[in-house]
Parts: C-alpha cells; sequence; structure tokens
C-alpha cells in the first residue's frame, strides 16, 4: 500500500474499531463532484447505547449521534491536511446531519447530492439494507459515516459490493414503526423509492424524537439497534 494511504490510516484515533475504506467512484461523483476517489471513514457506535433504543431514540442515543458526527467531521479535516501537505486536491464531505440543516432541494426528495453509503459499497465495507442503512461486515448498521473524496489515484480500492447480504432477513422490516421498508432487497440497480419510502420514515423519526428526547428532529434508530449483524458484537 502506498505511503500516502499508509498516513491516511494513521489519521484513525481508534484504528481498532474505525472502519476505513478506499473507493473509485468512476463517474458516479458526477455532476455534482469532479472527483474519482472517495475515502469513507466509518466509526462504530456503542453497543450498550445502542441497544437501548430499540423502542425509540433516548438523549443518550442523541448525544452519542451528535458526538460521533464531530469525531468523524474531525477525522476528516485531518485527512484533507494530509492531502493538502502532499499538494493533492480533496474535499471533506461531513457526517450527514439532521435534516432541518438540509435546502428545499432536498426536502423534496430527502437526496443528498453525495451518499457516503453509497461510497461505502464501493470500498466493500458493507451493502445497503433494507431500511436504507448501510450494514457493515464488522458492526452491521451501528456506524456513522464520512468521506473525503479526491483524484488521488490509490493503487489499492476496494472491491464493490453490488447486491444485498440481508438474505431473507425481514426484521428491520418487521420492527419499522414507520412501514417504511417492503421488504426488497438492494442492489445497484434498484431505487431507493423502489424498496424504501423516506418519507415515511422521516416523519416517525420526527414523532419519535419529539415524544422522548423533546427535539423536532429526524432520529429513531430502532431498524439499527435490532439488526442481528449488529448486535453479534458486543
Amino acid at each position: 500500500m502506498e505511503d500516502l494511504q499508509q498516513e491516511i490510516l494513521s489519521q484513525l484515533p481508534n484504528p481498532d474499531d474505525d472502519l476505513i475504506g478506499f473507493a473509485d467512484m468512476h463517474d458516479l461523483l458526477k455532476p455534482h463532484f469532479n472527483y474519482r476517489y472517495a475515502v469513507v471513514i466509518g466509526k462504530k457506535m456503542d453497543s450498550e447505547v445502542m441497544d437501548s433504543i430499540e423502542s425509540g431514540p433516548n438523549i443518550v442515543y442523541y448525544n452519542l449521534y451528535m458526538s460521533a458526527n464531530d469525531e468523524l467531521n474531525c477525522i476528516v479535516k485531518n485527512i484533507a491536511s494530509v492531502f493538502a501537505r502532499k499538494g493533492v486536491q480533496s474535499q471533506a464531505i461531513p457526517a450527514t446531519v439532521h435534516d432541518a440543516y438540509f435546502d428545499d432541494a432536498y426536502s423534496k426528495t430527502l437526496r443528498l447530492r453525495y451518499s457516503h453509503k453509497m461510497a461505502a459499497t464501493r470500498s466493500g465495507i458493507g451493502w445497503i439494507g433494507k431500511t436504507d442503512l448501510l450494514i457493515s461486515h464488522q458492526y452491521g448498521p451501528r456506524v456513522r459515516l464520512a468521506s473525503i473524496l479526491t483524484n488521488y489515484p490509490f493503487s489499492e480500492t476496494g472491491v464493490p459490493i453490488d447486491e444485498s447480504h440481508c438474505g431473507t432477513c425481514q426484521i428491520c422490516v418487521d420492527k419499522c414503526p414507520a412501514h417504511a421498508a417492503n421488504g426488497k432487497l438492494w442492489n445497484i440497480s434498484i431505487d431507493r423509492n423502489d424498496f424504501y419510502d423516506a418519507f415515511k420514515c422521516r416523519g416517525m423519526c420526527r414523532e419519535l424524537s419529539m415524544r422522548n428526547i423533546q427535539k423536532e428532529i429526524s432520529l429513531c434508530g430502532i431498524c439499527v439497534s435490532v439488526c442481528p449483524i449488529g448486535k453479534k458484537v458486543k
């Protein structure tokens, strides 16, 4: 592996827990981003906290969610500094925050110009689950993601994952209080709306977060908590 990739790996504060993937995005970032490669960072979420939200979000989960975003944003900022020192152009994409921060165009589709989850599938970190979560091999959906984009030609990138590994498991579909998923399996050819209703999910998230933590935000976590892949790692 190249020296630059080794230096990027050295920026992970918890290399035994944090995930990192190098993805060749080809033309997937166009027209919004003029980059080819993505470095995706995944931060493992605390198991006890995630186990505690099978009935919906609580304030401990909210605080963990926000602190994980802050830590990820610090990591990608540091990686951007590594690129800058090498004279390599890059763009940090922070961890996705609540939809209250996004513009009117987002509210019409609930789609962002960049998808950490898509980049993670291209890097081989995991696949997309039935409730549109990234399911990582190591921690299931119990990860938060951030990315940095570049045109630096990495000699080693991950093997892309093109289809779901969820099989016949329906736990997240059955437990979703919004009934936002229909159980269809993801693959790179299927549109999100064909297997998952993001608007149903957002509506229920806002209802649960207001009821449980008195915040009108899109935060739930039930499907993250109940996924058996995530529960395997304690």
